[in-house]
């Protein structure tokens, strides 16, 4: 796929959403991060069904930490791996207030140095909460990239790169939610929506399958 065709799908899901997001629901950074970390093999609706009874009783770190993981796990056993994810986040709770007076750093090493954070998770904070110019590759993101041409790979870290050297800059930031989105809704796993697409003239799959 060359500039001009990359440049064109950006434009287009620009002009058809101009301002995405994430589908998480939070009011703080901290929430997201929570959030987040809940969202590893799950989905965000399952996610936003636990968070919303877990935030207005805690949703700052040591408000967390407080109800351990017993207490924790009442509010996230919905969620596929919760009794290592409940761990994992009063862990991250602890060292959060121990170590970064209880605020969210915007560093990468902090962040990935949180139990349960990630590359992917670590990528999403530093994207969505702190507006860095940075991509984190799911499974709808994977493939969306390699099917369309917009950066092909073998791999996610693979797949990252080729995204942050193609994207147009003045798309990066807001890159990441316009593929999930596209993967989560059209380009779907099994039967890609080709014919309601918005680039369908400018994707590699639709030219091969056409």
């Amino acid at each position: 796929m060359n500039k001009t065709k990359r440049h064109e799908i950006f434009t287009r899901w620009h002009a058809a959403n101009p301002n995405p997001t994430t589908e998480l629901e939070f009011n703080s950074t901290f929430e997201l991060l929570i959030a987040v970390i809940l969202s590893a093999q799950a989905t965000d609706k399952g996610v936003n069904k636990a968070t919303a009874k877990l935030f207005p009783v805690a949703n700052t770190p040591e408000a967390i930490y407080a109800l351990g993981v017993e207490g924790l796990n009442q509010y996230i056993k919905t969620i596929g791996l919760y009794n290592s994810k409940g761990k994992n986040i009063i862990e991250t709770c602890r060292i959060l207030v121990e170590k970064h007076g209880s605020v969210v750093p915007d560093r990468r090493e902090d962040l990935e140095a949180l139990p349960g954070v990630g590359r992917k998770t670590a990528n999403v904070i530093l994207n969505t909460a702190f507006r860095q110019p940075v991509m984190a590759v799911d499974t709808h993101i994977f493939r969306v990239s390699n099917r369309t041409g917009i950066a092909k790979g073998k791999n996610v870290v693979e797949v990252e790169k080729g995204l942050m050297r193609h994207i147009p800059k003045e798309f990066m930031l807001d890159a990441h939610h316009w593929l999930i989105l596209h993967g989560r809704y059209t380009c779907v796993a099994r039967t890609p929506k080709c014919q309601t697409c918005i680039i369908r003239d400018l994707c590699d799959f639709r030219e091969k399958t056409a």
